[in-house]
């Protein structure tokens, strides 16, 4: 990742969110991306050219369009075709976000237009938030990794946030996820947390073992 002077940039065209500059570099705000946020908790999660990346909740872009700058392509999935029109947008001036309008829940849908990746991010907020990323855990490679923004307002807002964020934990787990790290993302936004994860040996197993079945 690149830092200048304490702020978190990307190097791409700019004019995308009315994002400062810096050297010639985009200023990668906290306080308008979460995934931003996550750096600036100093997370163990580098982004690098030849990464293939899988957005769940592209949105308007602002995020994916930082992303892009680091990576090689970036395929981002939206289901408002509102946030869309502003994601196309972007998308003209960077040749390697694959815009998809789609949901996230249905991931047959775009199967065939999605690589195997390196990354699957996922910010969406809905009550199915951790069955979303696991439903979509079929383009992640062996030894990639997955970023869960959870927001617990969004699945229950009568229960505790942290009996929620454990709840997640364990379905994550059951799913064939490992939890590396947890982050609050307090001050910037205090009612997420991240979830850093790697799909587990024994779920890259037992999909092996089923494959082998398959070709029986």
């Amino acid at each position: 990742m690149i830092w200048i002077e304490g702020q978190l940039v990307s190097e791409g065209p700019g004019e995308v969110y009315g994002e400062r500059m810096i050297q010639g570099y985009r200023i990668w705000d906290p306080k308008r991306s979460k995934l931003s946020a996550l750096f600036h908790h100093g997370v163990e999660l580098e982004l690098q050219f030849g990464q293939r990346v899988l957005y769940l909740g592209a949105a308007n872009g602002t995020t994916v369009s930082h992303v892009a700058d680091y990576t090689e392509v970036v395929y981002a999935v939206e289901i408002a075709p509102r946030p869309m029109q502003d994601l196309l947008v972007v998308a003209e001036s960077r040749r390697n976000i694959i815009p998809i309008l789609a949901d996230a829940r249905r991931p047959e849908i775009y199967r065939p237009l999605v690589e195997e990746v390196d990354l699957i991010y996922q910010d969406i907020a809905s009550p199915w938030q951790t069955a979303i990323l696991l439903q979509n855990m079929e383009f992640l490679k062996e030894g990639g990794t997955a970023v869960l923004m959870l927001k617990p307002r969004s699945i229950d807002v009568a229960r505790d946030p942290d009996e929620l964020f454990l709840e997640a934990e364990r379905e994550l787990g059951q799913g064939g996820l490992e939890v590396s790290s947890k982050v609050r993302l307090s001050p910037y936004y205090p009612d997420h947390c991240a979830f850093i994860c790697r799909k587990s040996q024994r779920e890259s197993g037992r999909r092996s073992s089923e494959e082998r079945m398959d070709r029986k």
